[in-house]
């Protein structure tokens, strides 16, 4: 391989959930200096506005079909930016959200690209889960928080911790397997109700949570019985946060492991 193509590099940046204001400095940075920057943004804005910033901006949404499967999309994302970077270019791969939390594509492509000796990083940004901790006053140190892809929930065997927050992200794709469709069905929904009922009761309050991808935007914030999740209009973008069932306990066993009786430890921490 000659030097010329070993020049070819890789950053793959966040550019937060809302538009222009929640990318990072550096990440914006990488976008203007770059040869090429390919984009999964959104909506039509958020590529406008990248294209402002680096006119060799190459959107991948038209690589989704529904007559394909998803992960067929994905790899042509991934052969596409690795063979843009052999070409000998500085590429940036701009990705919605934070580039590596529930985006395949970006780690592949910085996975073989390092493994061909180029030089191919990742910038955080600001993920869905971080617009969710502000939107709906979540503190995950509080009393834990567990996250799951709904499918995989569902599929896999999981426990699940009734004093945390347990996450459900992509409520909206509930039971979906194919990876082509971009929507579930109520019958998913009702099962999934099914599923949760093995911990939760159906009167427990559960969250719809959307964050906004304009600042002219809201949040979407719904809250509503368990039981009633299958009446709900739901997207590719809407999370389900489950509040925990029961509150902390402390255990006593644990305690005694380090030399602590329950009040001993009351009496040294603040409630």
């Amino acid at each position: 391989m000659s030097e010329e193509i070993k020049k070819g590099s890789l950053v793959c940046v966040g550019t937060g959930i809302q538009l222009a204001g929640q990318i990072t400095l550096i990440g914006k940075s990488y976008i203007e200096e770059a040869d090429t920057v390919f984009g999964v943004l959104p909506d039509p804005v958020a590529e406008s506005w990248i294209s402002e910033l680096n006119s060799n901006f190459v959107s991948l949404q038209n690589l989704y079909s529904e007559e394909r499967s998803r992960k067929e999309t994905y790899k042509d994302m991934v052969s596409t930016i690795v063979r843009e970077v052999k070409s000998g270019k500085k590429v940036v791969g701009a990705f919605y959200g934070h580039p590596g939390v529930f985006a395949w594509a970006p780690h592949e492509a910085i996975r073989q690209l390092r493994a061909l000796g180029y030089d191919a990083f990742m910038e955080p940004g600001i993920s869905a889960e971080d617009c969710l901790f502000a939107d709906l006053g979540i503190d995950p140190g509080a009393s834990g928080c567990q996250g799951y892809e709904t499918t995989q929930f569902l599929f896999y065997k999981h426990t699940l911790d009734l004093y945390s927050y347990v996450i459900l992200w992509q409520i909206g794709l509930a039971g979906e397997w194919t990876l082509q469709s971009f929507s579930t069905s109520r019958s998913n929904l009702e099962k999934t109700v099914s599923y949760l009922s093995r911990w939760y009761p159906l009167s427990h309050e559960v969250i719809i949570y959307e964050a906004p991808f304009l600042p002219t935007h809201e949040a979407r914030i719904e809250r509503f019985p368990l039981s009633s999740l299958p009446d709900k209009e739901l997207n590719m973008s809407s999370t389900m946060v489950i509040p925990p069932l029961h509150k902390l306990e402390l255990d006593e066993e644990g305690l005694k492991h380090f030399g602590l009786t329950v009040e001993s430890y009351k009496n040294t921490t603040v409630s």
